[in-house]
């Protein structure tokens, strides 16, 4: 779908929210994308089956025409193709119809009701609270219509492709809205893009313990499906602590027809790990930075502390160690941190981290860009890890991507193609990947490949300047006296010419009977 389209669709549903905050409206519009998707799929389901019925060399020929309209409401045809079935009070076109009745946000909440209990796999994942909007009169009715909007937009698309680009679209909007609070369940696409094309999943289990939005999850199938893979050649585990943004992450899965393990309920990863045999090929995670209120006296002795017990006032290293236990043999993991985690040595964080670079843990660290997250201005890193580095045991490749990036707006910097490739190029061949096109060579100011000795003399701290050097800069011939003179006499007409403006500036205030 045209950007041009999504962001005039966003623009129209946002102006409908009136005073209502971001994260409330935000759960309504996209449990309304949500719907529209489950209806959308459903009528083109059938579509193709009433062509199918009336074809005679098809094998779903049916001749009698009743027989044929009948069978078109048998679920059976839709559940064997993967498509959730939907009463026909809830379809969409019985909602838009109704769109203006004073009653329509109940009848949305008994719609979904009605689509939980004809199909288990989304029971008590669709956040109900239409009935409850405050919402002006009428405003509901009106984002319906604005939905409606949304469709099969010719040739080469389905429900699924233009409805999940919607919905991701919708995704980053409201982050961006909510700013700090937006950030807790939406990681910037251009950092997912980063860790699934340094990870490049392609097949086996995926996991992200702290999945919020389902971003990872999203990015990873588009990369599998974009580098040959099959739909569904990977496995996704989830955990979230938070129930709405539980119920969030289902929707934007269910969206795009994927199949999906999010435990039994939302809960809290450390106290009730839905997941405690899963072995992951890869994990993805933004946990947020630096919680302080995570221990609990039942998590002494933990099996997950393989490289000790993470400090009770910071999670950060409760998050890499829960991560490093649930990945598989070969298994790798990258996470997103606060840059304190490279360095810090407060309590037991320096022993751990110690631990982990001697263990062989650790494999890439990279340097990240400020202004790259919705939530916070904290500086930031990604850690990678690997259980089997294979020809690059005893080395850790440092990355300062810090100059990446391009500002997309006045406070937040996005990753574009050619920084992401530059990164996850970097990385693959440093470790040798047959499919990278060249071998790997250290930059000045970029990238280097550190071994463990050197590491050790650094105090085990990881921050890749210490490693990667400063970049050269350009000689441009000019010697130093004759460069000072220059831009001294430079400046000195600069301050003649504020100190002009400045006196022109008064002069008008005090016509104006303004004195400064």
């Amino acid at each position: 779908m045209d950007n041009e389209i999504k962001k005039a669709l966003w623009a129209t549903a946002d102006k409908l929210r009136s005073n209502m905050d971001a994260a409330e409206y935000k759960h309504l519009v996209l449990g309304l994308i949500f719907l529209k998707y489950i209806s959308d799929s459903f009528a083109e389901h059938r579509a193709n089956l009433e062509k199918r019925f009336a074809d005679s060399k098809d094998d779903y020929f049916i001749e009698d025409a009743r027989i044929r309209a009948t069978d078109l409401e048998e679920r059976d045809y839709y559940t064997e193709a993967n498509v959730f079935w939907v009463p026909a009070d809830a379809r969409w076109e019985q909602i838009r119809a109704k769109a203006k009745q004073p009653t329509l946000g109940k009848i949305i909440d008994d719609a979904l009701v009605e689509i939980e209990t004809e199909n288990p796999r989304l029971k008590n994942l669709l956040d109900k609270r239409f009935a409850r909007t405050e919402l002006q009169s009428g405003k509901l009715g009106e984002l319906v219509d604005e939905i409606s909007k949304i469709g099969l937009t010719g040739k080469g698309h389905n429900a699924k492709d233009v409805l999940g680009e919607v919905y991701e679209y919708f995704l980053g909007q409201f982050a961006n809205a909510e700013g700090k609070k937006g950030g807790q369940f939406y990681t910037p696409a251009s950092v997912v893009k980063v860790l699934v094309e340094v990870l490049a999943p392609h097949e086996g289990k995926v996991y992200d313990p702290c999945c919020g939005s389902g971003g990872m999850f999203v990015q990873s199938e588009k990369f599998m499906e974009n580098h040959g893979g099959r739909f569904g050649d990977i496995s996704i585990y989830g955990q979230e602590s938070n129930p709405t943004t539980w119920r969030l992450v289902a929707m934007n899965l269910a969206i795009r027809g994927m199949d999906f393990n999010l435990g039994k309920e939302p809960a809290d990863t450390f106290l009730r790990d839905q997941h405690p045999d899963l072995r992951a090929n890869y994990i993805m995670a933004n946990p947020p930075f630096n919680v302080s209120d995570w221990w609990n006296a039942q998590l002494e002795g933990d099996p997950r502390w393989q490289f000790g017990t993470p400090p009770g006032g910071n999670a950060n290293y409760a998050w890499l160690q829960h991560i490093y236990y649930h990945l598989a043999p070969n298994g790798r993991a990258g996470v997103v941190l606060a840059n304190g985690s490279m360095s810090s040595s407060q309590n037991s964080e320096g022993t751990i981290r110690r631990e982990m670079i001697e263990r062989d843990a650790v494999e890439c660290m990279v340097a990240l860009p400020a202004q790259l997250f919705f939530n916070t201005q904290i500086p930031a890193c990604l850690w990678f890890l690997n259980k089997n580095k294979g020809n690059r045991n005893g080395e850790i490749l440092f990355i300062d991507a810090r100059k990446l990036g391009r500002l997309e707006n006045r406070v937040n910097r996005v990753f574009g193609t050619v920084d992401i490739f530059q990164i996850a190029q970097t990385y693959h061949n440093w470790i040798g990947d047959s499919e990278a096109n060249g071998g790997y060579e250290d930059s000045l100011g970029f990238c280097r490949s550190a071994s463990l000795d050197e590491v050790r003399s650094h105090d085990y701290i990881l921050t890749p300047g210490r490693y990667v050097g400063a970049e050269l800069l350009e000689d441009d011939d000019e010697a130093f006296a004759e460069k000072m003179e220059r831009l001294t006499s430079q400046l000195v007409l600069q301050f003649e010419e504020s100190s002009i403006l400045e006196s022109e500036i008064r002069g008008n205030l005090k016509s104006l009977g303004i004195g400064l």
